[in-house]
């Protein structure tokens, strides 16, 4: 069984400060920005995913969560890229979701939210038939957790399910973080190129009301035409 010290020793072994001081930047880690104190190293994605590749198979539950405790994101982001291979793969789901949910506090990126939480937490919630998880973590008033929410919506999207983003963009009208207004904009967008007459039909109903933002992002694939429409309004 590979322990977390061994990949943990794999990863630094690719620190690179010049990267890592550009990534400190990209992603807000100053005093009072969304990722303060977020401690980068400096891998590149395709070193990253290479060391999931290698380990998953081998690390522990127990490593894992040791691994996303870590105060180095690119430790945290490996963890979770293992999760979503091992979920993916059928290997010990229950346990991969429970831990997944147990520790979003440490899931707290939007990078982080990204790679994984519509492949765990919006696949279970889809297979189970049950969104009890996603109605907690968009209750929650913790920018990380609402975002997982959100998100999590991309497996639901895929499989032609529009009503919990629909729910969740209306709860978030009024939310005060742009990452949120974007979260919610992207999603509507990925609505629209499933049923372009959902989104469009939100739109006529809520379009007034959406974060710019969020509008911006609802309407890409939208023609010339319904965009200077909606921007208008």
């Amino acid at each position: 069984m590979i322990r977390c010290n061994e990949i943990t020793k794999e990863i630094l072994s690719y620190a690179d400060p010049a990267a890592a001081a550009h990534a400190q930047k990209f992603f807000k880690t100053g005093k009072g920005e969304y990722g303060e104190g977020d401690i980068f190293i400096g891998l590149t994605s395709p070193q990253v995913r290479g060391i999931v590749k290698k380990y998953y198979k081998e690390v522990d539950l127990e490593d894992l969560e040791k691994l996303l405790h870590d105060p180095r994101h690119e430790m945290r982001s490996v963890a979770l890229l293992i999760m979503v291979e091992r979920f993916e793969k059928g290997m010990g789901k229950e346990e991969i979701f429970d831990l997944y949910i147990k520790n979003v506090k440490y899931i707290n990126n939007w990078d982080l939210v990204d790679i994984s939480c519509y492949k765990i937490a919006g696949r279970k919630c889809f297979e189970d038939k049950n969104y009890e998880v996603l109605d907690r973590l968009a209750s929650s008033n913790h920018l990380w957790s609402e975002r997982i929410a959100v998100v999590s919506n991309m497996y639901l999207l895929k499989r032609g399910d529009f009503t919990k983003v629909k729910e969740y963009a209306v709860k978030f009208l009024n939310h005060e973080h742009d990452l949120m207004h974007k979260a919610i904009g992207w999603m509507l967008r990925e609505m629209g190129k499933m049923d372009e007459k959902e989104l469009v039909d939100f739109l006529d109903k809520y379009s007034k009301k959406l974060p710019r933002t969020a509008l911006r992002y609802a309407i890409e694939k939208l023609t010339p035409e319904q965009r200077k429409l909606y921007m208008a309004k």
